[in-house]
C-alpha cells in the first residue's frame, strides 16, 4: 500500500506505479465518491473508447414466451 501526502493546497499525487497500471494521462477526468471514510477514484473513459467492448459476447438466451 502507498501512502501520499495531500499538500497546501489539498492536492495529492498519484504514484507512478499506479498511473502506469492504470495507463494515466494528463488531462484525464475522475469522479470523486466519499464512500463513508474512504474516497474512491472512477476514471472517466470517452464513450467513444466503449465501442466494440462487447464483440463477441453470446446474445442467444431463452427468452420468456411474452417477449
Amino acid at each position: 500500500m502507498t501512502t501520499v501526502k495531500i499538500s497546501p493546497k489539498y492536492q495529492i499525487v498519484i504514484p507512478l506505479e499506479i498511473r502506469r497500471k492504470l495507463n494515466l494521462r494528463p488531462g484525464q477526468k475522475l469522479q470523486i465518491l466519499e464512500l463513508g471514510n474512504r474516497i474512491e477514484f472512477i476514471l472517466l473513459k470517452n464513450i467513444k473508447e466503449a465501442r466494440g467492448f462487447l464483440k463477441g459476447m453470446d446474445t442467444t438466451i431463452k427468452r420468456e414466451g411474452d417477449r
